[in-house]
């Protein structure tokens, strides 16, 4: 075998059946060891009849293939479902699986579309497997601030506004300093880890870079590197060093070796993945499209099976259910 231990036709082979992708989760999530999601006991969980996990007949009188453990701290049941991004799915969890590792190995990621042909699903249950799973791969909340040398830049997502019909086109005033209806995103990349962290912002004034440039760098221990844009001169001073890059003279790297192509380039994959994968993305659901991409940008150098244990292990804490994510 590859060095890659994960596959599609391995993974096939490991959950042959729904008691197999079970195990087999449990396996990515506990390594040997349960974790009650409702006390926290390690290891203290016992497995309900039947002991071998094949099927079992649930009170209705259908047949199930979930595997039920009960923590002996709590007293409470619980799978390796609960309390993730999993939990109260109906959909197989051999579907989950496949559905992940295709979004941690595809460098353009997939789109609802996709998934909900290759797996025989609605188009409202693809969508919602595919956002639950961006959710995992969402960066921690508490992540500390990069030191050290960082680019920053931004750039617009989406067509062109005079594309659409009349009757979709908005309304532009005049007097509007800011007249664009493309959403603005900024994106930072750390140049030692080569981390990128991504939002979307209001403008691109001085006041609103700094915003976010303030929540995720370390400013007086970093190195900020930009284009010639006026916006970051108005607190460039905050910071160790502002190194700049003047685009308009072709200038790519500047005589200190510094240049803001890392920022680019992530762009460049951006926008050609949601061009050539998803065509569109909507402004109320584009920052977890870019935690997606932020996420496979950062691990870049994990193979895809890493990259699978990895977001495994983030589906726990962060159930997303429908009605919020629909804003119904």
């Amino acid at each position: 075998m590859s060095k890659q231990e994960i596959s599609i036709p391995t993974l096939a082979l490991k959950i042959t059946s729904e008691a197999a992708a079970y195990e087999y989760l449990e396996g990515l999530r506990w390594n040997g060891e349960t974790v009650c999601p409702h006390c926290g006991e390690i290891g203290t969980a016992y497995f309900l009849k039947p002991a071998n996990g094949t099927s079992r007949r649930t009170r209705t009188g259908s047949i199930s293939e979930r595997r039920v453990w009960k923590c002996k701290g709590c007293r409470k049941q619980f799978s390796v479902l609960t309390g993730t991004i999993f939990h109260g799915t109906k959909i197989p969890v051999r579907v989950w699986l496949f559905v992940v590792f295709e979004m941690c190995a595809s460098k353009n990621g997939v789109s609802a579309r996709e998934i909900e042909r290759k797996y025989d699903l609605t188009p409202k249950t693809a969508w919602f497997m595919v956002h639950r799973i961006r959710e995992a791969m969402k960066r921690e909340p508490l992540a500390g601030l990069l030191s050290g040398t960082v680019a920053s830049d931004e750039t617009w997502i989406g067509g062109t506004p005079a594309n659409r019909p009349k009757h979709k086109r908005p309304v532009r005033k005049m007097w509007d300093v800011n007249r664009t209806e493309k959403p603005v995103v900024q994106a930072l990349v750390h140049a030692e880890t080569g981390e990128v962290r991504t939002q979307v912002i209001a403008n691109v004034k001085g006041d609103t870079l700094r915003e976010m440039i303030a929540a995720n760098v370390d400013m007086p221990n970093s190195t900020l590197v930009t284009d010639e844009a006026k916006g970051y001169k108005k607190f460039a001073d905050e910071f160790a060093g502002h190194e700049t890059v003047v685009h308009a003279h072709d200038e790519y790297v500047n005589e200190g070796g510094y240049s803001t192509n890392a920022v680019e380039g992530y762009f460049s994959q951006l926008k050609r993945s949601i061009d050539g994968t998803h065509h569109h993305v909507s402004v109320e659901h584009l920052p977890r499209y870019l935690a997606e991409y932020d996420y496979r940008y950062t691990t870049r150098g994990m193979d895809d099976s890493a990259r699978m244990v990895d977001v495994i292990g983030n589906t726990v804490g962060r159930r997303l259910t429908y009605r919020p994510l629909t804003g119904d």
